[in-house]
């Protein structure tokens, strides 16, 4: 006689335990089943599988450790005189706008979108059956945290595409190469360099997103490469992959009349009188040959770079922020000749005008092609003159012993446009004579 399914398990006992188990229960003893304090919910039914274990929130600082909002109106676009928090994404795009109109409309919305998300506040609501107006990854009231949204042009754009020919900067162009450059095209220049920096990778990354679905149509991304800042390690200046403080000498650019020296397009000299307020801004993917650097001696490493590893100091010197006198070391017995903060700032009255002022982070991109770390550091310097300026310095670089360790193999020239004067200004206008 055949024996029905249910019928043999109610005999065994077992329809019980599979009923209970379908159901969610359990045929553990009660006991058994009871959640441990300090590992989540408690269970339901008394199955030890059914509780949750404990949220994996953050163990960084909360919400509230975000950076306040960073003023988006003024003579100058924030983002360059603006302390550099812990996060950036730098974006190059190619501008697709069919025409100027089309243009002028492109700037315009990146100029509204970067208003709103710098300033923090809750998404419009479009209403029942609409997309979302926000993507949602912040939360539903988006934090101003830090961010700063700073949109720079490139030569291309002065093409012939959109009636902008003889508008240029002056020395805008493409991207000189020098020796011990590796240059790949597909990670060099763009029409357009905006450049988001935020307390947070994820304030940062949402509003590339944000920017990238408002602009779709106008323009489209042709590189792209994250950034971070390492905390002070133990105190003062973040280190860079090699180990070293990095951005420690800078000119004192939040004193005016140096600004306007050095860092500022002013009237005067030449640019069109749009450019007065932007700064020309260098980017430059330089990736480190960390396995081999990893390879040298301490003491060599502090010859080519000229300071202490640990402090930060230059050779000789006690605090990073000692000014080595290159004058009482007129050999170079202390700090050598070639050493790289020696080539990059002599401290003469002749090359003081070449000075720049840099804003670098750091990048991790995972491994080449060839199985290497793929590290290093998006290097950004601002100031008035690219020739005078950052060519003048990395020619005196050329040769450096570092050239072994580094090599650039990406970024631009651009043109950081002037401020965002009041509401009813946009980004470009000026540019654009409207």
């Amino acid at each position: 006689m055949t024996i029905g399914r249910r019928r043999f398990l109610a005999s065994s006992g077992l329809g019980a335990v599979s009923a209970a188990t379908a159901l969610g229960g359990s045929s553990l003893p009660a006991q058994a089943a009871r959640g441990r304090p300090g590992t989540g919910s408690a269970p339901v039914g008394g199955y030890l599988g059914e509780g949750d274990g404990p949220p994996q929130l953050p163990v960084t600082a909360d919400p509230a450790a975000r950076l306040p909002a960073v003023p988006f109106h003024g003579e100058h676009q924030a983002g360059i005189l603006t302390p550099a928090p812990p996060a950036a994404c730098f974006a190059a795009f190619d501008v697709i706008a069919p025409d100027r109109g089309s243009l002028r409309d492109l700037l315009q919305s990146m100029t509204s979108t970067a208003r709103f998300l710098t300033s923090g506040g809750t998404p419009i609501n479009l209403g029942t059956g609409a997309p979302p107006s926000d993507s949602g990854t912040l939360g539903p009231v988006v934090p101003a945290d830090g961010l700063t949204m700073t949109v720079g042009v490139g030569s291309s754009l002065f093409d012939g595409r959109y009636g902008l020919e003889g508008r240029a900067p002056v020395h805008l162009g493409p991207m000189r190469s020098f020796p011990n450059d590796n240059l790949d095209p597909a990670q060099c220049g763009g029409d357009l360099l905006v450049q988001i920096c935020a307390c947070s990778a994820d304030t940062a990354l949402h509003a590339l997103r944000e920017l990238a679905k408002h602009t779709r149509g106008g323009m489209q991304i042709r590189w792209r490469v994250d950034g971070f800042l390492s905390p002070s390690r133990p105190t003062g200046v973040p280190r860079n992959h090699l180990g070293f403080k990095d951005g420690i000498a800078n000119p004192a650019v939040g004193r005016p009349e140096v600004a306007d020296q050095l860092l500022w397009v002013t009237p005067g000299l030449g640019e069109p009188s749009w450019a007065a307020g932007g700064s020309y801004h260098v980017c430059r993917i330089i990736k480190m040959f960390i396995e081999f650097w990893d390879r040298v001696s301490l003491v060599e490493q502090q010859t080519m770079i000229g300071r202490f590893r640990d402090s930060g100091a230059p050779l000789g010197g006690t605090t990073e922020t000692d000014i080595p006198d290159y004058r009482q070391d007129p050999a170079g017995h202390v700090i050598p000749l070639t050493a790289h903060i020696r080539l990059a700032n002599p401290r003469t009255r002749r090359t003081e005008p070449s000075r720049i002022y840099r804003r670098g982070y750091n990048y991790d991109r995972g491994v080449d092609l060839n199985g290497n770390l793929d590290m290093g550091l998006v290097f950004n310097c601002f100031q008035q003159n690219i020739k005078r300026q950052f060519e003048a310095t990395q020619i005196r670089l050329i040769g450096e012993p570092m050239v072994d360790y580094v090599s650039p193999v990406g970024g631009g020239y651009f043109f950081a446009l002037p401020g965002v004067r009041d509401s009813a200004d946009w980004l470009g206008r000026g540019m654009l004579g409207d």
